[in-house]
């Protein structure tokens, strides 16, 4: 399981616009942003009747077995999943190794057209979360032995609540 995002309030409205720009550009129904453990990180588009939360999960849950699958001959993963429907289909993809981009569209769009577009989006998520760890790193190796921080023991943590 991987260590939980945290996902600055910057990145975020980053990853909202680009998102947003892809539901149009790929003329989407909707687009989700996953982390592979299953937490929604941002919608665009028609959401209304999806559950958003199972959504989330199911598609994490999708590319873990996958991956699982990958592994079976010999590859580290599928970076790419495509489930076609009668109505509408899904196109998913790994962006950084860390999160899960969901297109669900229908016959207004083409899977060519939501390939092209999800490739050039693809670039921008991953140096907007190459940033985001970047800052991740930066903060948790700021509390080293220069934190205000670095002093407190489990015991003072334990009094201050008693």
């Amino acid at each position: 399981m991987l260590p939980n995002l945290v996902l600055y309030e910057e990145e975020y409205k980053l990853v909202t616009e680009v998102i947003l720009r892809l539901v149009s550009e790929a003329n989407a129904k909707v687009v989700f942003l996953v982390d592979k453990n299953g937490q929604l990180i941002s919608s665009s588009g028609t959401t209304e009747g999806i559950d958003t939360t199972s959504l989330a999960s199911l598609t994490a849950g999708n590319i873990a077995a996958t991956g699982g699958l990958a592994k079976l001959i010999g590859e580290k993963e599928f970076t790419i999943l495509f489930h076609e429907g009668e109505k509408d289909n899904i196109h998913i993809s790994i962006i950084d190794h860390r999160v899960i981009l969901v297109v669900i569209f229908d016959e207004k769009s083409s899977l060519g057209l939501v390939r092209l577009r999800v490739k050039k989006v693809g670039i921008e998520l991953e140096r907007i979360f190459k940033n985001i760890n970047k800052k991740t790193k930066e903060a948790s190796s700021g509390l080293g032995v220069d934190s205000p921080f670095a002093e407190i023991t489990d015991d003072d943590i334990e009094n201050l609540f008693s």
